[in-house]
């Protein structure tokens, strides 16, 4: 094009924009030739600058006294750069699996992906987690053990106590935000449990959302689980719309994210090392899988959760994955004999586990589908992979007899094996929000007793870890059995792009990295082990693991809401594992000394990185007035909404549980009106207010088994009106009783009915409150599309004694 042929000077004449003028020039020759080049770059290496200090500090800019650009140097680009040769890394988290899911590890579930990438790489069977998800993610994402980040618990239970406040620390910066200012492009895709709930709305703070904390790229959810089907998902800081493909999965959704990231990535900048994070939803309920995954597994659990423990004892022992010597570990006592169970409950329990190992065989797939496309790519050489298969052990919550729909725990409404296998079929498809039974719980993590929620046992911390790296690990499908934790992690990645820890950050000076590289282990199976104590607690449950010597007190069951007995009545055991294995041989009355000083070690250690005072107070630490944690709304009895607020968590919804309630909202209606005017909850519990066919109405959803629809039998002419619902709660109080709802119109009664019981506990944790639509899934059917086609002016909510 003759543009791009002209000289400076008739550009000069053009009176084009000058943005459009440099564009031309850039593919012009100059008119003279310059005796320096403006753009030179310099590549900033690991000698050249001070990484341990954040922001990395860029030189002192020069100043000039030379009049014309051509008479002066320029100087070189101060550009921040990874080290020299350091790898891209993929960490892959998977929810809720035990130690004993995989086939890798002996267990049932066939899971190639990780199975290639063990054949390639290093399979790691001593390695530790915290035994709950937030408390495990944080620790991985930073370094640091989970009450050093104050994540002692979920985000959920917090309190005002150091080290159970639920905020990350100043003086902890997460290797997401170390790796980026160092170089790296970073990416996390899944599931974040480390926002604090009274944060996740557009007012924040935000400091702690994935994509304040070092993502330059996040697409998932925030919270602890959501539905894989009709999920709440956050590309950023932006709620976006619940996708309607019918063929939807989440886990899917995420994966073809990741592989177009990295993809663009690589086409952009081939040269510049990348993090990603994929931390998968599954394998936590709600249990969701494609029927054709699901139906891989038809009949395999047949035999029962005993007989399945065998076989993956055995198989473990095959595989080296464990000592040939090592006993089975006990069920707990509360767990029943598969041959004393009903035929009823084998039937209904075998289905439960069919579902879990679709959904983990599903989940190993996807992955499998991001590995693929890395391999593609020519990248995998120097790719670190970290894939560890779970964040603690296979998860009890399902309690002994598993959920058709998980909400119901909350409420306290025990679901029935009668009423459950009235879903035998359907049961992981979207019209189910699933968990198993305890008893598939304690299967999945052999060799080992307890499981999720267990800090004190290794079924709940040891999880399955593989490492891949074809540059950096040459001892292809080894075993490696030093000891290891998830705050390993952090240093392995630092150590292998040649990134330090940093020592100050944005002027405050951080803490001394609490976790070990597990470098030294790649190319040394008989390295000697160099994290040599760490402690464990989570509700109570504590222990202590130093040289080989754990020992540990059970304080609570994960089906038990309650302990038994005080922290002070608490009975400790000991084990040497080193030579025990599944912890089947208590040592303490053996060696009462030894159980003293490893009981003094951990109040050492307990005091140290702010375990102390230990809270079990699980059903207090709900009540977040009880414990100081904050909630936006405070103690407020009313509150306004506009049209557009969504995703509206629990922290964030005015609390209308338990109380009567009125609901007035100011609109406009179209000819025909139709749609959400507010909502709470989804198809397995929940509230909604809105207009169908012009008529107003109201359903209380109670927890997807029966619905009350509150209807007007007349449709309403377009205009503006002031449409009321007013719930009179059932004046003896109590908790989960049900009242008289009204609907009027102008002032106008036009509907009224009666709810014989409500919801007592939460309606969702992932399906939230909407002003003017009902994303995720639906409290009704609203016979027609559920965003609302009028116009929302205000809704006010105001709580009524």
């Amino acid at each position: 094009m003759k543009l791009f042929q002209l000289k400076p000077k008739t550009l000069k004449n053009a009176g084009l924009p000058i943005a459009v003028l440099c564009l031309a020039m850039a593919s012009c020759q100059p008119a003279e030739p310059t005796s320096e080049s403006n753009t030179q770059e310099t590549t900033v290496t690991s000698g050249d600058i001070d990484r341990t200090v954040l922001p990395i500090k860029e030189p002192k800019r020069p100043t000039y006294t030379e009049l014309d650009v051509r008479n002066a140097k320029a100087p070189k680009r101060f550009e921040v750069k990874a080290p020299q040769g350091a790898p891209n890394v993929i960490v892959v988290l998977i929810d809720d699996m035990g130690f004993g899911v995989s086939e890798t590890f002996g267990g049932p579930v066939s899971m190639p992906t990780i199975q290639k990438l063990a054949d390639n790489g290093l399979i790691y069977n001593r390695f530790h987690t915290t035994s709950l998800c937030a408390p495990t993610r944080m620790a991985l994402l930073t370094g640091y053990n989970h009450h050093s980040n104050n994540m002692g618990v979920i985000t959920e239970a917090a309190t005002t106590f150091p080290g159970y406040t639920g905020v990350r620390p100043q003086t902890i910066t997460p290797m997401a935000e170390v790796l980026r200012q160092n170089g790296y492009n970073t990416a996390q895709f899944g599931k974040s449990h480390e926002v604090p709930p009274w944060e996740i709305s557009n007012n924040g703070p935000q400091d702690r959302w994935p994509a304040h904390s070092g993502f330059e790229k996040f697409y998932g959810f925030l919270g602890g689980e959501t539905n894989q089907w009709s999920p709440l998902i956050y590309d950023g800081v932006t709620l976006i719309e619940t996708p309607t493909d019918p063929d939807y999965h989440f886990t899917t959704d995420m994966t073809n994210q990741a592989i177009s990231w990295v993809q663009t990535q690589k086409s952009l900048q081939p040269n510049k090392p990348f993090f990603m994070y994929y931390a998968p939803g599954a394998t936590h309920a709600p249990h969701h899988a494609p029927k054709e995954w699901i139906d891989k597994y038809k009949g395999k659990f047949d035999e029962g959760w005993d007989k399945i423990r065998e076989h993956t004892l055995a198989r473990q022992k095959e595989l080296g994955i464990i000592p040939p010597e090592t006993q089975l570990a006990p069920k707990p006592k509360d767990i029943k004999d598969w041959d004393s169970l009903s035929d009823k409950e084998k039937k209904l329990f075998a289905r439960q586990m069919e579902v879990y190992a679709g959904f983990a065989g599903h989940t190993d797939h996807e992955i499998g589908r991001l590995m693929s496309t890395v391999e593609e790519m020519g990248i995998m050489d120097n790719t670190i992979i970290i894939y560890i298969a779970g964040d603690n052990g296979a998860s009890a919550e399902g309690q002994m007899n598993g959920m058709y729909n998980e909400m119901t725990y909350f409420s306290g409404v025990p679901e029935t094996v009668d009423e459950m296998l009235k879903h035998y079929d359907e049961w992981g498809s979207p019209s189910t929000y699933p968990h198993f039974s305890a008893g598939w719980a304690v299967a999945m993590d052999v060799p080992f007793t307890w499981t999720k929620q267990v800090g004190s046992d290794f079924g709940g911390t040891r999880n399955g870890m593989v490492i891949q790296w074809p540059k950096g690990i040459k001892d292809k499908g080894g075993i490696r059995s030093q000891f290891g934790h998830v705050i390993d992690i952090a240093p392995t990645i630092y150590q292998i792009s040649g990134i330090p820890s940093p020592k100050v950050v944005n002027g405050i000076e951080q803490d001394p990295i609490e976790g070990t590289s597990l470098y030294y282990t790649f190319d040394n199976a008989e390295a000697e082990e160099k994290h040599n104590v760490q402690y464990f607690e989570m509700f109570g449950n504590r222990g202590i693991y130093q040289d080989g010597w754990l020992a540990r007190t059970i304080h609570r069951a994960p089906w038990l809401q309650n302990p038994p007995q005080t922290l002070q009545e608490d009975v400790w055991d000991l084990y040497n594992t080193k030579e025990d294995f599944s912890l089947s041989n208590n040592l303490a009355a053996e060696q009462p000394e030894k159980l003293k000083e490893m009981q003094d070690l951990f109040m050492k250690e307990a005091e140290k990185y702010h375990v102390l005072p230990i809270d079990d107070r699980l059903l207090v630490r709900m009540d977040a007035n009880r414990v100081g944690r904050p909630v936006l709304l405070g103690d407020r009895k009313n509150i306004t909404y506009v049209e557009g607020m969504r995703g509206m968590g629990v922290d964030i919804f005015i609390d209308l549980k338990n109380t009567a309630y009125t609901i007035t909202a100011d609109v406009e209606i179209d000819n025909n009106g139709q749609g959400v005017i507010i909502c709470q909850g989804g198809r397995f519990g929940g509230i909604s207010l809105y207009v169908k066919n012009g008529k107003p109405g109201f359903t209380y959803n109670f927890l997807g088994l029966e619905s009350t629809d509150i209807v007007s039998s007349k449709a309403l002419p377009a205009g503006k009106y002031s449409i009321v619902y007013t719930f009179n709660y059932d004046p003896d109080g109590g908790l989960g009783k049900g009242g008289e709802g009204i609907i009027s119109v102008n002032g106008e009664k036009v509907a009224a009915g009666t709810l014989s019981r409500t919801q007592p506990g939460v309606f969702s944790v992932d399906d939230l409150a909407d002003v003017g639509m009902d994303e995720g899934t639906q409290v009704t059917n609203y016979g027609g599309p559920h965003k609302f086609n009028g116009k929302i002016h205000k809704v006010v909510i105001e709580k009524r004694p």
